[in-house]
């Protein structure tokens, strides 16, 4: 009897143990041939986690080197390999990463237990709305590019009407993906989703890199132009310089022609600007796969964006713009011209020469006031933070290079000029101003927010309100509750108001100068090369080459900063 009561099954175990709930949180990553060599789990999905990184950053970099490869080669041999082949490469790539795209949102992101974590660092809606804003002025350069191909027709390429089509479905779907995904911890399908958005980060770098070139020649165009009109005493050529090397390719009606023409010179930086943005969002997302992120983790208040409190920041920095842009027309007026004056580019260099200091002394001043707060750093693992970190000391590099190339030119030459003196004022208060501004943003991204007593309490009532709208306190107790909170809170938080308010003036300056040195060479104005100070000393190739790849940087330098400096005034 014992024996058979022995071997009976236990169906209280057995219903037990079906009904358990399965672990939804524990998903493992695809099996490699790591597995073999690895005991333990954690440390197997940590080497599948690097071997998927790997793999997928291989992918990446051969596609990255074969459309380089293409496009040097259109550059340097012209007949061999054309732009249509170029085009052809790239519309192959955009196609590949439509279907990944396509796939990801039907499929991969529907599937159970496929978002279990998101990155509430992630997604910044400065950074999705920077993405909305440059896609839509891509996709209507694509349209100007469409419409000047299609009045042409008799003399354009078919390529040159089906790549632009191609590109405004790939920025929509693209756009849309970074919209809505952009926060996504993906925890299924980590190596092939990891290869596809390896694969949409090469085609959005080689993108960028034929944009960096094809404005370089267009600028390349425009400026030997300059130089033939200035040795012919003003004869400008009658027609535009688009079809300055043939007679064959005209245009039947002038005026929609100049529409496209101008509207497609205007709209160009942007295409450049929202590939590179794309690059970082796209590459938080690929770091983010696979990641599992526990509760501490996750921030219970989000800082919001207010003016409150803030008077002089506002105030300078609208006065930097509005003198800004009467600076930048002054000087697209005169530099438009056949020959451009020195004035425009004094008054160009002056108004740097005031604003850099400016900016320099407030970011001194800000991480001063950063060392006084004694805050904790964080040490939470940030993708986000570390690739704005990243992002924010490359992006630096373009500038503070383009800076060091002219110092060395305009000392060599006559710096007594007081052309080249101004000159070299500005590159040397550009380095200043790039470092001091990347100590300041940096080190404000990594300090810990301190929440208020008050908040503190307010964020637990929030998460606990069942509980807390069961409890009846009376008129009496929350008068107590709120005199102490209020005590402990200007005991503890009077010293540092002043701070926090000197934090947020300065942010807030900073931000609005860096919108519009974003502005001014995003929109034509290029000193560096137009001055000529340094085109011959260098050289007219070599300068171009160093200025066209360190103009776009320097953009997005600016660009970059204005969400980082968001950041930090928000959490001050």
């Amino acid at each position: 009897m014992s024996d058979k009561k022995a071997s009976r099954p236990c169906h209280h175990c057995k219903s037990k143990s079906a009904s358990a709930p399965t672990d939804t949180s524990k998903i493992h990553y695809e099996k490699f041939w790591l597995y073999r060599h690895c005991s333990s789990v954690q440390q197997r999905d940590r080497q599948a986690q690097k071997a998927g990184q790997l793999f997928s950053g291989l992918l990446a970099m051969n596609v990255v080197f074969l459309g380089s490869a293409f496009i040097s080669s259109m550059i340097f041999n012209k007949v061999a390999i054309t732009l249509a082949d170029v085009w052809i490469l790239l519309s192959i790539l955009k196609v590949l990463c439509l279907f990944w795209i396509l796939y990801y949102l039907l499929g991969t992101s529907r599937q159970p237990h496929a978002v279990l974590y998101r990155d509430s660092h992630a997604g910044a809606i400065w950074i999705r709305g920077s993405v909305l804003l440059f896609g839509s002025c891509s996709i209507l350069l694509n349209v100007f590019q469409i419409g000047y191909s299609t009045i042409l027709i008799h003399c354009k390429s078919k390529v040159e009407i089906v790549f632009p089509c191609i590109g405004i479905l790939f920025i929509c779907t693209q756009a849309y993906f970074l919209w809505h995904h952009s926060k996504d911890c993906i925890q299924v399908q980590h190596n092939f989703t990891r290869c596809g958005l390896m694969l949409t980060i090469a085609t959005n770098l080689v993108l960028w890199l034929l944009a960096v070139t094809n404005d370089t020649l267009h600028i390349e165009i425009e400026s030997q132009l300059r130089e033939v009109e200035r040795r012919f005493a003003g004869k400008a050529p009658s027609h535009p310089h688009w079809c300055n090397d043939t007679t064959s390719c005209t245009c039947p009606n002038v005026t929609i022609c100049k529409v496209f023409q101008k509207g497609y010179i205007l709209l160009y930086p942007f295409n450049t600007e929202y590939c590179l943005v794309c690059c970082s969002m796209l590459y938080v997302i690929w770091k983010n796969v696979g990641r599992r992120i526990s509760h501490h983790h996750i921030p219970h208040i989000k800082p919001k964006f207010k003016l409150q409190g803030v008077v002089f920041g506002p105030l300078l920095g609208t006065s930097a713009v509005i003198i800004g842009a009467c600076v930048f027309m002054m000087y697209q007026i005169q530099a438009t011209s056949l020959v451009p004056s020195r004035q425009v580019f004094v008054i160009y260099y002056s108004y740097y020469i005031v604003l850099l200091p400016l900016m320099s002394v407030g970011a001194v001043i800000g991480t001063i006031i950063h060392a006084l707060e004694k805050k904790e750093l964080d040490t939470l693992k940030n993708p986000t933070r570390s690739l704005d970190v990243v992002l924010l000391m490359g992006a630096a590099l373009g500038q503070i290079g383009m800076s060091y190339f002219s110092i060395v030119a305009l000392v060599a030459t006559d710096p007594r000029d007081l052309l080249n003196s101004l000159a070299l004022s500005y590159s040397v208060l550009i380095i200043f101003q790039n470092i001091t501004q990347n100590v300041f943003v940096i080190d404000g991204l990594h300090r810990q927010r301190i929440t208020p007593p008050g908040k503190e309490e307010d964020t637990k009532e929030e998460q606990n309100g069942d509980v807390y709208s069961q409890r009846r306190v009376s008129v009496l107790e929350l008068g107590q509750e709120i005199r102490k909170a209020s005590l402990s809170y200007i005991h503890t938080y009077s010293n540092l108001s002043w701070k926090r308010r000197v934090l947020r003036e300065i942010s807030f300056f900073l931000v609005l100068c860096n919108i519009i040195l974003w502005v001014i060479p995003t929109f034509g104005a290029h000193p560096l090369f137009e001055n000529g100070m340094e085109r011959s000393f260098y050289g007219y190739s070599t300068w171009f080459v160093i200025v066209n790849f360190g103009l776009p940087l320097g953009v997005f330098y600016r660009m970059h900063s204005v969400g980082g400096l968001l950041e930090v005034y928000v959490t001050a």
